[in-house]
């Protein structure tokens, strides 16, 4: 199977993973968990049973926007997590805790990635137009604005892979705090299918991020030849 058939497979699957993770967030969103208290509560007593005092739980706009933001310390919830006590905002608090928790033990693969960031944030500007500079001189034999292009590529694809473990340690983590404060049962298997789904975006985005690295290798080694 060609590149471009495997690309359009990998932007299909994410485009259904998508649109499941929105259903199931919302399914999940209209049951109240065991705990009875809403996703604020259970991430500042999630840190709280860990040990990690400097760091703030903030409401910020937005659906599908929760992150920890290890440069400033804050657990930053999306309005509806923060504010509902349903059993998607206690996943969703706690996994976005596992990463504080990450944080605060050293999680090697967490360090890893957060050093990442600010060469990302860098290369990411240029990249593209090394890539298409790189293809337009192809044409004329020249392959190492190219290399360039796919070596800064690489970069992302790397960051992509390395949140893989990231992302499922956090769900593994906020799964096990979650278990032991009593939601078990069809709650938990609830809880950990509506992360299961947030986890497959990151997979689908690492697939896709690794063909498109492939295929410009690809095109290169085919002008070489």
């Amino acid at each position: 199977m060609s590149f471009t058939f495997l690309m359009i497979l990998a932007m299909g699957a994410g485009f259904l993973i998508q649109m499941m993770l929105k259903n199931k967030m919302n399914q999940y969103s209209q049951e109240v968990n065991p705990l009875g208290i809403t996703g604020r509560e259970i991430a500042e007593k999630m840190l709280k049973e860990n040990g990690i005092f400097d760091v703030k739980v903030i409401s910020t706009p937005g659906q599908l926007t929760d992150h920890y933001n290890p440069t400033d310390k804050t657990v930053n919830l999306s309005e509806l997590v923060y504010e509902s006590n349903s059993i998607t905002a206690a996943a969703v608090s706690a996994h976005e805790c596992g990463h504080a928790v990450q944080h605060a033990t050293a999680y090697s693969m967490l360090g890893f990635r957060s050093q990442l960031v600010p060469v990302l944030n860098i290369t990411n500007k240029i990249m593209p137009f090394v890539i298409m500079g790189g293809f337009l001189l192809l044409r004329s034999g020249i392959t190492f604005p190219l290399i360039i292009g796919i070596a800064l590529y690489g970069l992302t694809t790397l960051f992509a892979i390395i949140t893989l473990p990231v992302e499922f340690d956090a769900s593994n983590r906020a799964l096990a705090w979650l278990d032991t404060k009593g939601m078990q049962g069809e709650s938990y298997d609830k809880a950990k299918d509506s992360l299961k789904w947030a986890a497959m975006t990151y997979v689908v985005n690492a697939i896709a991020s690794v063909l498109n690295l492939l295929y410009y290798i690809s095109i290169l080694n085919s002008r070489r030849s």
